[in-house]
This record gives structure tokens, C-alpha cells and sequence, in this order.
């Protein structure tokens, strides 16, 4: 790193208190409109920048990397999430990736198990109805959806939040199933009553409700894909507040219009920010903006990740939250 201050260019506006620390510590350049950086001002900051602050939204490709300036030598991603970023190629240009796992995890455990509740249990159907002014009163056949106890739940993932979401899932009566690439440990297993299937096909077919939670990797792209999607009850329910790519979303789409699965409730998109049109307006499926982990405390501690990443590094040592070819 340079003598001086390192020039940090950050993509979009973060929470006050983090930008005001940046302040402090480097000579940072804040995206002030916090409108998305097109192709060419991103080779623009990789071209002028010590240090780059992207979002899980900013893609930095292969060709991108090829624009790097000689100076850019740490990409402090802002967010848990690293498959935005050609990390491969970035480490073989001499240039360390971070993310800020961890401090997410309970915020968007507790969206997914909102999503769990409210689908089956017809939330949106039922709010549309207030809203619209369409309510004709109770009435004992109105809006019945499905008791959410007693239900297998099925975890794609059983990472940080997958678990966290098993023990939500566990105080609301859901019995629990999971698929991993490695079984998890025994005491794990035990706290949250949960099952191991080796197979996912297996695991699928047998559920009530699957929650996605795991990563997007070359591994996972639609890892559900129409096959794997058949598999499942037709009264079965799909959750993802992980990463859109893991679902082929047009299969998905299909199967919800046809009644081959009961609903499901969308946080994450395989094309974000569009949205398969073919999803909007279907009674039985509850879209979300992409808000899993969107709280004040959560995007703090954020920040507050990717400043002692920085600061790390340019203090001479290995950022805490490297991420390593073996995560790739």
C-alpha cells in the first residue's frame, strides 16, 4: 500500500456513522447520488482506487479486473455474499477480496421465517383484501391457508443461517430436514431436532415447506432446477431469501401458475433487480425487494466489517475476512 492515505472509493451511500468513520481513517470517495455505478464507472474507481467498497449488486468481472489500476489492491466488498466478484482472477492479479459474513445472520433468519408464516398462511391475499377495501367481513371458509406446526421443513443450507432458521423453525413446530454438502455436527443436529439427507432429490420429496439458504457458487446455479422442482408436493412451499441463482426462476414460475407447487416467497431474484413479469400478481407468491437483511443494526455492522478489513490490511496483515480460494 501506499505512504498515504489510501484512496478508498465506496459504490453506494452506507449508514452515516460507517461513512463518517471512513472519513476519519482514509481519503474516501462517497457515491454522494448512491445511484448504481454503470460498467464504466466502475473501470473508472478500479482505475483509480487503493482500496474498492462494492455491493453484492456491483458485478466485477474478469474484464473489469483487467482495467484495475497498479494500485488497487484490496476489494472490501460491502456484504456476505462474494460470487459478484471474480475472485479467482482477482487473487491471481495480487488483489485480496473480503466480505462481512456473520453479522447477518439472525435479521435474515427472521425475514425467512416470516416468509415461512406467511405464505402458507395467506398473508399477502389477506392484506391485499384490507388494502383494497375488499373485505366483506369474517367468515368461517375465507382465506384458509395451512397450519405452519407439525410441517417438515426442508433446509437447503445449513450454514450460519440455515441454522439459525432451524431454530426458529424448531419453536414454531416444524420438524426439521436438511441438505448439506457435510453433515453437520451431532450437537447441532440435536439442538434443532434436525434430520440430514444426504440425497437432495430425496429430501425434496418428502417436505412441506424449502427454505434456500445456501451461497451461489458455479456449484449451486440452479441447483433446483425443473427436474429437482417436480420432485416436490404440489402443496409444498418455496422460500429464498439466499441468492436468486439457485432457482431456475422461470421453472418455478411455471410450476406456480400451474398449481404444481402451493406458493412461494421470493426475497432474492435470479436477474435482480428485474423480476420475472410471469411472478407479479400471483396470489400465492410474496416478493420482497431484496430486504432480508436490511436493518439499521445489521448495515452498521456492516460497515463496520469492511472498515477493520481495510484497516487491517493496511496496517500490514491478513484482513480478518479474506475470503480464499478454498471458498470459491
Amino acid at each position: 500500500m501506499p505512504a498515504h492515505s489510501p484512496k478508498v472509493i465506496v459504490t453506494r451511500r452506507l449508514p452515516e456513522p460507517v461513512e463518517a468513520r471512513m472519513r476519519e481513517l482514509f481519503d474516501v470517495e462517497i457515491n454522494e447520488t448512491d445511484e448504481p455505478f454503470t460498467r464504466e464507472r466502475m473501470a473508472d474507481a478500479l482505475g483509480r482506487a487503493d482500496i474498492l467498497v462494492p455491493t453484492v449488486t456491483d458485478r466485477i468481472d474478469k474484464g473489469l479486473l483487467a482495467q484495475a489500476g497498479p494500485d488497487l489492491r484490496l476489494i472490501a466488498s460491502y456484504g456476505s455474499g462474494f460470487d459478484h466478484v471474480d475472485v479467482a482472477t482477482a487473487l491471481a492479479r495480487n488483489i485480496l477480496v473480503t466480505n462481512t459474513p456473520g453479522v447477518l445472520t439472525e435479521d435474515t433468519a427472521d425475514m425467512t421465517m416470516a416468509l415461512i408464516l406467511a405464505v402458507p398462511r395467506r398473508v399477502k391475499e389477506g392484506m391485499a383484501q384490507m388494502q383494497e377495501g375488499d373485505w366483506p367481513g369474517w367468515s368461517p371458509m375465507a382465506l384458509m391457508g395451512n397450519r405452519v406446526g407439525g410441517k417438515k421443513l426442508g433446509i437447503l443450507g445449513m450454514g450460519r443461517i440455515g441454522t439459525a432458521v432451524a431454530r426458529r423453525a424448531k419453536g414454531f413446530g416444524l420438524e426439521v430436514h436438511y441438505h448439506n454438502r457435510r453433515r453437520v455436527r451431532p450437537e447441532v443436529e440435536e439442538a434443532v431436532g434436525a434430520t440430514w439427507w444426504e440425497s437432495l432429490d430425496q429430501m425434496l420429496a418428502r417436505i412441506d415447506i424449502l427454505s434456500v439458504n445456501c451461497p451461489h457458487t458455479p456449484g449451486t446455479f440452479h441447483l433446483l432446477n425443473a427436474r429437482r422442482l417436480k420432485l416436490m408436493k404440489p402443496t409444498a412451499v418455496v422460500v429464498n431469501t439466499s441468492r436468486g441463482e439457485v432457482i431456475d426462476e422461470n421453472a418455478l414460475t411455471r410450476m406456480l401458475r400451474a398449481g404444481e407447487l402451493a406458493g412461494a416467497g421470493l426475497d432474492v431474484f435470479e436477474r435482480e433487480p428485474a423480476v420475472n413479469p410471469r411472478l407479479l400478481g400471483l396470489p400465492n407468491v410474496m416478493l420482497l425487494p431484496h430486504m432480508g437483511s436490511a436493518t439499521i443494526e445489521g448495515r452498521v455492522e456492516m460497515g463496520e466489517k469492511v472498515i477493520i478489513n481495510i484497516k487491517t490490511f493496511v496496517d500490514g496483515h491478513r484482513p480478518p475476512d479474506q475470503v480464499l480460494p478454498s471458498m470459491l
